[in-house]
C-alpha cells in the first residue's frame, strides 16, 4: 500500500484536474483554495470500521466548523463496486440513525463507479470514478446554499454527462489515469 501522503496527493490531483479542471463540481474549487477539504485515508477493511471511521469524521466535521467537507478514502477495501454501494447503503443508514441525517450527506466516488442502467464504458460514469473508493461527507447547509446561490444547478448533470462523451472514454480514462502520476 501506498503512504498517506501519496494517496491524499494522488486524490487531490484528481479533485484538481477531473472535478475541478473539468467544472463537474461548480462548488468544490471555492473550498478547495480555501483548505477547507479534509482528506482522510481509511486503512480499515472490515465494514464495521469503516462505517466507525465514517463517524467519527463526522464528529470531527462537527468540532471543526471551519472544515467544510471531508474526502474519506479506502485504498486497500471495497475495489468490488457492489461491495462499495452495500457500504454507502449503511453509511447513509448510520447517517439517519445516529443524528446527522439532514447534517451531513454523502456523495460516492469509486474507480468503477456506473451509473444504473449506463454501459460499463459510458465515459458519463467518469463524472463519479475516482483514484480509489471514497465517501465524501458533505454539509447538507452548505450544499443548499451553494445550489440556491448556483444559476440553474438543475442542468449540472446534463452539462457534465454532454462534456464527458464530447471528451470520449480514451480521454477520460487518460485523465483519471494522470491522477497516479505526480
Amino acid at each position: 500500500m501506498l503512504d498517506h501522503s501519496t494517496l491524499i496527493n494522488q486524490t487531490q490531483k484528481w479533485l484538481e484536474t477531473v472535478i475541478i479542471g473539468q467544472g463537474f463540481c461548480p462548488f468544490a474549487k471555492r473550498e478547495h483554495d480555501l483548505s477547507r477539504i479534509h482528506y482522510a485515508v481509511i486503512s480499515a477493511a472490515d465494514v464495521q470500521s469503516q462505517l466507525a471511521c465514517l463517524i467519527l469524521e463526522c464528529a470531527a466535521l462537527d468540532k471543526y466548523i471551519k472544515r467544510e467537507t471531508s474526502l474519506l478514502i479506502f485504498p486497500t477495501a471495497l475495489s468490488d463496486f457492489e461491495s462499495y454501494l452495500d457500504l454507502l447503503e449503511m453509511a447513509t443508514a448510520l447517517l439517519k440513525t445516529q443524528g446527522y441525517e439532514g447534517i451531513y450527506q454523502l456523495a460516492s466516488f469509486h474507480p468503477k463507479y456506473r451509473f444504473e442502467g449506463a454501459p460499463h464504458d459510458d465515459p458519463a460514469n467518469y463524472t463519479n470514478r475516482s483514484p480509489y473508493p471514497m465517501l465524501h461527507i458533505l454539509r447538507e447547509s452548505s450544499v443548499e446554499l451553494a445550489v440556491k446561490n448556483h444559476p440553474n444547478p438543475e442542468n449540472i448533470p446534463d452539462r457534465n454527462i454532454a462534456l464527458t462523451q464530447a471528451l470520449g472514454l480514451q480521454a477520460m480514462t487518460k485523465l483519471l489515469a494522470s491522477c497516479f502520476r505526480l
